[in-house]
C-alpha cells in the first residue's frame, strides 16, 4: 500500500508543471549547493580572489594574467570547501619572454599599464600567463560574480533548510500539544502564539539577530525562530479535528500513552498542510536571509550571499553595469518562485483544502 500510494503521489505531481519546474529548479540548488567549488572558476575560500584593477567589469569580460607564485604558499582545503591559492594573478595586457624570465605590462587601468619582469625559475611561460573570462563580471573588489553567485547558493538553501527544520520542530511540538490536551495548556500556548504573531517578523529577526549576535549560523536560528508561529496555527487545527475521530478514541480506549497517540497516529495524518506551510516557510526563509544580509545583519563579508551580494552592487542599477545586482536579484527570484510553485503543486496534490 505505502509503495502505491507513493507512486500515486509522484503520478499526479509530474502532471503539475509548475510543481515539476520548481522541484527541477531546485534539484539544480542543490547540485550547484554540493558542488560550488567544483563548478566555480574561482575555487578560492568564499571565492575571495580579489583582483582591483579589473573591477565592475560587464558580463563577459576577458583578461590576460601572470601568475605569481606566492612566497611559503600551500594549498589548504578541499572541494567542499575551496582551496587557497598558490599565485597572485596579475593583469596584463602583453608580456613577452627573454631566456629565464618573462616581461609583463601590467594592467593598472584603461590606457595605463606598467612594465614589470620576474624570473620564471625553470617555469613555462604558457603556463605562467592565462586568459579567463568572467561570464557575469566582476564586482568593485574584481572577484568573479559567477563564482560567488554559485557558493551563495549554500547560503540561501542552509538558512532554509535549518529555519524550516527549527520551525517545524517547534511548531508541531507546540500545536500538537496544544490541540491534543486542549485546556490551560492550548491557551498558555496560543497566547504565547499570538504575542510571537503580534511581532513584526523583520523586527523580531533583528531582535533575535542582535541577542545572538552576526553570524553564518545565528541567522539561520533567528530565522527559524520567527516561522514556527505558522506552522503551530495550523498543527494545533489539524490535531483538534483529527483528535475527536474514532480511531483516536480508539487509541484511548487501548490504553495507548498520549505522546504514542500524537507521534504515530496523528502526525501522519497531518504531513500534507505541513508539507506545504514547509515549502511556503522555505521561501520566507531565502527572502529574510536576504533581506538581513542587505542590511547588514546577516552573512557577513566576505563569505557571498545573495542579499550581501545585492548591497555591495546595488549602485550599479542605474550605471552601465546593472548585472552585479540583477543576478543575484534574479537567483533569489528563481529560488523563491520554485518552492512556491512546488508548495502550490503539493497543496493540489494532497487536495489539503478538501
Amino acid at each position: 500500500m505505502p509503495d502505491q500510494n507513493f507512486k500515486s503521489f509522484f503520478k499526479k505531481l509530474r502532471r503539475n508543471k509548475g510543481a515539476v519546474f520548481g522541484l527541477c529548479i531546485i534539484v539544480l540548488a542543490l547540485f550547484i549547493a554540493l558542488f560550488a567549488y567544483v563548478l566555480a572558476p574561482d575555487n578560492t575560500p568564499d571565492a575571495n580572489r580579489i583582483i582591483v584593477e579589473i573591477a565592475a567589469k560587464k558580463p563577459g569580460y576577458q583578461q590576460q594574467f601572470f601568475k605569481l607564485k606566492k612566497e611559503n604558499a600551500a594549498t589548504t582545503g578541499n572541494f567542499f570547501s575551496g582551496t587557497t591559492d598558490l599565485y597572485q594573478y596579475i593583469p596584463i595586457t602583453s608580456f613577452k619572454t627573454m631566456r629565464d624570465s618573462i616581461v609583463i605590462e601590467k594592467y593598472v587601468d584603461e590606457g595605463v599599464s606598467e612594465t614589470m619582469r620576474f624570473s620564471l625559475k625553470g617555469e613555462n611561460a604558457a603556463d605562467a600567463v592565462v586568459t579567463k573570462t568572467f561570464w557575469l563580471g566582476t564586482d568593485k573588489f574584481g572577484r568573479d560574480i559567477l563564482s560567488r553567485l554559485l557558493i551563495g547558493t549554500r547560503v540561501s538553501l542552509g538558512v532554509g533548510f535549518i529555519a524550516v527544520l527549527i520551525s517545524l520542530t517547534v511548531g508541531i511540538f507546540l500545536g500538537a500539544i496544544a490541540g491534543f490536551f486542549r485546556g490551560k495548556t492550548d491557551d498558555v500556548v496560543m497566547w504565547f502564539v499570538n504575542v510571537v504573531w503580534s511581532i513584526p517578523t523583520l523586527l523580531l529577526v533583528f531582535a533575535i539577530t542582535l541577542a545572538l549576535g552576526k553570524g553564518y549560523w545565528q541567522v539561520f536560528i533567528a530565522v527559524g525562530l520567527t516561522l514556527w508561529v505558522n506552522v503551530a496555527r495550523l498543527v494545533r487545527g489539524q490535531v483538534l479535528s483529527i483528535r475527536e475521530l474514532n480511531y483516536i478514541e480508539a487509541t484511548k480506549a487501548m490504553g495507548f500513552s498520549s505522546a504514542r497517540t500524537i507521534i504515530r497516529h496523528i502526525l501522519p495524518n497531518i504531513m500534507g498542510p505541513v508539507l506545504v506551510i514547509a515549502a511556503s516557510n522555505f521561501a520566507s526563509a531565502i527572502v529574510i536571509e536576504a533581506g538581513l544580509s542587505f542590511l547588514g545583519l546577516g552573512v557577513q563579508p566576505p563569505q557571498p550571499s545573495w542579499g550581501l551580494m545585492i548591497k555591495e552592487n546595488y549602485n550599479f542599477i542605474i550605471t552601465n553595469n546593472p548585472m552585479l545586482a540583477l543576478a543575484p536579484g534574479i537567483a533569489i527570484m528563481l529560488l523563491v518562485l520554485a518552492f512556491n510553485l512546488l508548495g502550490n503543486g503539493l497543496r493540489d496534490v494532497l487536495d489539503v483544502r478538501s
